[in-house]
């Protein structure tokens, strides 16, 4: 019910009226949500998959009703053409209730039957408010409640978002393969808990973080999956009460013309009514690929330090000044924010797990906070990946004398000798390297453990960085017993 004013239009409800703005295609609930939740100052709007995903599930359900004979062709067509709009990116400003919400998300699905039926309004000739002749919820809400269009809009929406955060990993992962290539000839020692190891190629190094991160596209997609799952017609606990007995299907059949997408209906409505588990597991892979990532910029950060006392292995693109006080300093910067994004994608986990335990009986009222917590995370994590590669991985160069000259001063090097000298002469020669600052092949060859030849044979990048058959040279050593002490075979 509405009248008019000149400040705007007066528009009523179970519990009185409220002015809504003249200009706005939103109603009397919508406002009232606005008053109640100012929360995060973040709105629905700022979503747009999430807007276009309401709009489309308001349209599916238009046509459905349409066919089953509810709803005459002239209001399906104008709750149709309202919808088309929005999810072409119109309207979207008027979507204006706070992602975070009580209800169960009462107030982002009233936000858009308002905004469609007023929409819709304009479409047939009518005033905004004059839902005589189009209600938001007599008409665009039939055969809906919130409790089935809600969770069904934010699994549209996050799947078209993990469609782009897949991608963006594998740019990620490209990126960092196209540096493995660059730097396949690069010898360096590897390190295990800080200290030196055995050596490998800094190609072998950037090899694996374009594994990891291919990984984790992988496991995203598998993700996706999960939530193709829809409870759309269940209605308000999953008995399909005040829906066509062949509504829940016809339905499902519009929404997947509509959006393209692969979605089907649940099984059992009253289980995927209340069930929540396809967003924690969606928010715990996002989590493993957040931290992935943010050890994969430390690694960067401790790669790059120094330049002077630190490893200073490589070097990141210098993309601003680092200090207020220290000047020429240049700090890690990018991988330094990927870091906290995936400190704050851990935070937002926590907060979906939370909410997914509080749900109590048929229904969880705390979807509000999952879906946000994950348009968060999604949203964030890409941006953070683009930057990465943008402005981090593309411009990473390597300090190729510094790097071989920690391989061959390394005491890791020994490791690759053991086999030849024994062990026992290899951890002695290793001590002796710590306490003279000599280099482990002088030592080896000063005391005749192995000619300088084989030592050099032995000590080759590829000899080094991989598996190997027994060599010609390796025989020879065994047959003339230069093993001192070995308890090899």
């Amino acid at each position: 019910m509405t009248a008019s004013v000149e400040a705007g239009r007066v528009e009523y409800d179970s519990l009185g009226a409220v002015t809504v703005p003249a200009q706005a295609y939103y109603g009397i609930h919508t406002a009232r949500a606005v008053q109640n939740f100012p929360i995060t100052g973040v709105t629905v709007a700022a979503y747009p998959e999430f807007v276009g995903a309401l709009a489309a599930v308001k349209q599916a359900a238009a046509q459905a009703n349409r066919d089953l004979g509810l709803l005459d062709e002239r209001r399906a067509a104008a709750i149709v053409a309202a919808c088309e709009e929005i999810r072409a990116g119109g309207l979207h400003e008027h979507f204006v209730v706070d992602a975070i919400q009580g209800g169960a998300g009462t107030s982002t699905n009233m936000n858009a039957n308002e905004v469609v039926a007023n929409r819709g309004l304009e479409i047939l000739g009518f005033i905004r408010g004059d839902y005589a002749e189009l209600d938001p919820l007599g008409h665009v809400n039939m055969s809906q409640s919130t409790n089935d269009v809600y969770p069904t809009a934010v699994k549209i929406a996050l799947q078209e978002q993990i469609a782009v955060l897949v991608n963006t990993l594998r740019q990620v992962s490209s990126a960092f393969a196209v540096k493995a290539d660059e730097f396949t000839d690069v010898l360096k020692m590897g390190r295990t808990q800080l200290q030196d190891a055995v050596p490998m190629t800094l190609g072998q190094e950037f090899g694996t973080y374009a594994v990891m991160v291919a990984e984790d596209a992988d496991r995203l997609g598998e993700a996706a999956r999960l939530i193709s799952e829809i409870n759309l017609g269940g209605t308000a606990i999953g008995t399909g009460l005040n829906a066509h007995p062949r509504y829940a299907g016809l339905v499902c059949e519009k929404l997947v013309a509509a959006t393209g997408l692969s979605l089907s209906t649940a099984s059992d409505l009253v289980e995927a009514t209340q069930d929540v588990g396809a967003f924690v597991q969606v928010s715990g892979v996002l989590k493993r690929t957040a931290l992935k990532l943010s050890k994969i910029c430390n690694d960067l950060r401790l790669l790059s330090s120094g330049p002077r006392s630190g490893l200073n292995e490589i070097n990141l693109p210098a993309v601003q000044p680092g200090s207020s006080i220290m000047p020429g300093k240049v700090n890690p910067v990018i991988p330094e924010v990927v870091n906290q994004v995936a400190f704050q994608i851990v935070g937002c986990d926590v907060a979906v797990s939370m909410a997914a335990e509080a749900g109590q009986l048929q229904l969880n009222a705390f979807e509000p906070v999952i879906a946000y917590s994950l348009f968060q995370s999604l949203t964030h994590l890409n941006r953070a990946c683009q930057t990465l590669i943008d402005r981090c991985i593309t411009g990473i160069t390597a300090n190729r004398d510094h790097l071989m000259r920690s391989v061959t001063q390394s005491i890791g090097v020994v490791t690759a000798l053991s086999p030849y000298i024994g062990y026992g002469e290899a951890a002695r020669i290793a001590k002796k390297a710590l306490a003279t600052g000599r280099a482990i092949p002088d030592l080896v060859v000063a005391e005749r453990l192995l000619t300088a030849d084989q030592v050099n044979a032995l000590l080759t990048p590829e000899a080094l960085i991989g598996p190997r058959e027994l060599l010609v040279l390796e025989r020879e050593i065994a047959n003339r017993g230069t093993r001192k002490g070995s308890d090899n075979p």
